[in-house]
C-alpha cells in the first residue's frame, strides 16, 4: 500500500491518500477542506484513480471536502449509515466557512470491506465520538485508520450531537483486544500503535469508563 498524508484545514485533520501500487486505485479517507488541490495534484502525478472518498464520521471537519472531490473524480462517497443524515443535512459547529452537503453512496456497515485494486480495509463500527463513526483496519499491513475514536494517549470527544461515553467505552475496550504490531493513524495528530496505547485501554476495557 501506498500511504500519503496532508494535514488540512483550521481543526489540522489528517487527510489520508493511499493507493494500490499495482493497479493505481486509490482512496481518499476524510476529505476535509481545503484539500481538493492537493488531492488532484497527487492523482495527476502519480496516475492513480480515486475509486472511493471515505468519512469515518459525520463531523464539518472531516467532510467539508467530499462534494467536490466527488465531482472532480466521480468517485462515490462512504460512511456508516448512522451517519449519513450528517452530511446530506451538515450542521457544521463552529465550522469557519460553509460545509457543502454531500450525499453517500456506499454504507460502511461492521465487518464489511474497503477495496481498491488488491489492499483490502476491513470497517469496524466503533460508536461513541459519533453513531456512526468507524475504523478501518488493514491486517495485512497493520494498520488502522482510526478516525476521532483512537487519538495517541486519548479519544474523541464524546459531548456534541452523537456522542456517548457509554458506547466509546466499548469502542475502546474492542481495540484494546488488537495485537500488536499494529499502527494507529487518527483523525487529528500524531500517529501511535496500539501497544503504546495498551495500557490505558486495558484500564477503560477493566473499569468500563473514560479514564478522565
Amino acid at each position: 500500500m501506498e500511504r500519503l498524508l496532508r494535514v488540512v484545514g483550521p481543526v489540522a485533520t489528517n487527510v489520508h491518500l493511499l493507493a494500490d501500487a499495482r493497479t493505481r486505485e486509490a482512496i481518499a479517507i476524510d476529505t476535509a477542506i481545503p484539500s481538493l488541490d492537493w488531492i488532484a495534484d497527487e492523482l495527476r502525478e502519480r496516475d492513480w484513480t480515486l475509486k472511493l472518498i471515505v468519512t469515518t464520521h459525520g463531523h464539518w471537519d472531516h467532510f467539508g471536502e467530499n462534494a467536490r472531490v466527488a465531482e472532480h473524480t466521480a468517485a462515490p462517497i462512504a460512511v456508516h449509515a448512522l451517519d449519513a443524515h450528517r452530511l446530506t443535512d451538515p450542521q457544521p459547529l463552529w465550522a469557519p466557512f460553509e460545509i457543502p452537503p454531500c450525499i453517500p453512496a456506499v454504507d460502511l456497515a461492521e465487518g464489511g470491506e474497503v477495496r481498491f485494486g488488491e489492499i483490502r480495509l476491513t470497517v469496524l463500527h466503533t460508536p461513541g465520538h459519533t453513531e456512526g463513526s468507524v475504523c478501518l483496519w488493514s491486517a495485512d499491513d497493520g494498520l488502522l485508520f482510526s478516525g476521532d475514536t483512537l487519538f495517541a494517549g486519548g479519544w474523541g470527544r464524546t459531548d456534541l450531537a452523537g456522542g456517548s461515553s457509554e458506547q466509546l467505552v466499548e469502542s475502546l475496550a474492542r481495540l484494546a483486544t488488537f495485537d500488536d504490531p499494529l499502527a494507529v493513524l487518527p483523525g487529528h495528530g500524531p500517529a501511535t500503535t496500539i501497544g503504546r496505547e495498551r495500557p490505558w485501554l486495558e484500564l477503560v476495557a477493566r473499569e468500563r469508563r473514560l479514564p478522565f
